[in-house]
């Protein structure tokens, strides 16, 4: 798997956050088709924001599909889509925080996002998931900041 973080990526454009920057290492994931990042340090300013730590965890864990599935057999529907030959990747990202801080009360916030890509697309129609993939990073850089702040006001 090629998915490899080293050093410190920059992040998002946020609310209150000024050039954040996260240190990552080499984690230990929860399965065997995963990699897992953990973040060891904090750049840039982010008041309130923690490192990971194992009551308070901020991981990034890319997942595989355990059997990577080809293109044939196909079946198709009516309308000539592909049905049910899949390949699922999926990228879980870790944050604990406080929920209730007077009484020291933890939760950890997850967030993941799934690639669910027909089986032979990867060989046929390469640029088309690449363009998927640059579209959902670049709609995440463009409104890192909106997401942030309709996640915490509520209001989108």
């Amino acid at each position: 798997m090629t998915f490899a973080l080293s050093g410190s990526p920059g992040g998002g454009a946020q609310t209150g956050f000024t050039s954040p920057t996260y240190t990552v290492a080499v984690d230990t994931a929860p399965q065997y088709n995963g990699k897992q990042f953990a973040v060891t340090a904090l750049g840039g300013t982010q008041v309130g924001v923690t490192a990971s730590s194992v009551g308070n965890p901020f991981t990034v864990n890319m997942i595989r599909p355990v059997t990577l599935k080809s293109a044939a057999p196909l079946r198709t529907n009516s309308n000539s889509l592909l049905q049910n030959n899949r390949n699922v990747w999926v990228m879980i990202i870790r944050k604990g925080g406080f929920v209730n801080t007077a009484a020291g009360i933890r939760g950890i916030m997850v967030t993941r996002t799934s690639w669910d890509i027909p089986a032979g697309m990867e060989t046929e129609s390469p640029a088309e998931i690449r363009a998927s993939v640059s579209f959902q990073v670049g709609v995440g850089n463009n409104q890192s900041a909106g997401i942030g702040d309709m996640l915490v006001t509520g209001t989108s």
